[in-house]
């Protein structure tokens, strides 16, 4: 998206020019440049990144509860190429790995500890994203048992609305959000909308790369930390127009 905004400002000046336009030509094609080189060479994304993530990096343990709840979103899937098999993306090792470890450490403190994965078929795959982590988890010597799955969802909006009644009927004590750092911040202002607080626990840290010239990387880390402050701003615009759905307390 980043780098379609600059080429197109580039054509527009280009445009411009050529319609004798010449000022107003310099002026598209100079924020063009500097929009791509602020994107590309890594200071635009750092900034996106740092107000996204900040308060994420680090990671301390939790304070286990009597009953636990550990939800992991989803990252997509991809199907093997040459074989009937769909797995977790790539974007989404880091959750399952982090999913694994609360849930051990949950059991070592002897709590019970039950995890929701939720995610439906958003790519189309022919199955959904919360089976196939499912099986990840399973294969990783999870309980058939303490992995539940919501397979409805097609976005992160759902993915509260449709674990809230999970969550309830459980009756957890304690709730752990599993998603990328970049991810976290727009996820719990969903989830408390549904009357949900949980912990949020990374899987992953996004972090630009500051060089000389334009690299592709930060281009699609300027896209991803974009695509985030879209939705946090959509929330408070559907909000003041009355277009979500009604607001959940939280419990006490």
């Amino acid at each position: 998206m980043t780098l379609l905004i600059v080429v197109l400002l580039v054509l527009l000046g280009v445009a411009l020019r050529w319609r004798r336009k010449r000022s107003a030509g310099a002026w598209a094609m100079g924020l063009g440049v500097v929009m791509g080189l602020g994107v590309g060479c890594g200071p635009v994304p750092s900034w996106m990144l740092q107000h996204l993530q900040g308060g994420f990096d680090n990671r301390p343990p939790p304070q286990w509860s009597e009953r636990n709840a550990i939800v992991l979103l989803g990252a997509g899937t991809y199907t093997v190429p040459g074989e009937d098999r769909v797995e977790p993306s790539y974007f989404a090792q880091g959750r399952l790995l982090e999913t694994v470890e609360l849930y051990r450490a949950c059991k070592s403190a002897g709590a019970d500890c039950k995890v929701f994965v939720t995610g439906g078929d958003v790519q189309s795959h022919g199955v959904s994203e919360a089976e196939t982590y499912q099986h990840s988890l399973l294969a990783a010597g999870l309980p058939a048992a303490d992995v539940q799955v919501e397979t409805r969802s097609q976005s992160t909006w759902q993915n509260a609305q449709f674990t809230k009644p999970m969550l309830d009927g459980y009756g957890a004590q304690q709730i752990l959000l599993v998603s990328s750092a970049t991810h976290l911040k727009r996820s719990l202002l969903y989830f408390a909308h549904f009357g949900i607080k949980p912990l949020p626990m990374r899987g992953d840290l996004l972090k630009a790369i500051w060089t000389p010239y334009p690299q592709g990387w930060n281009f699609a880390v300027a896209d991803a930390a974009l695509h985030e402050y879209i939705g946090i701003a959509r929330y408070y615009v559907y909000n003041a127009m009355g277009l979500n759905a009604p607001a959940i307390p939280a419990r006490e």
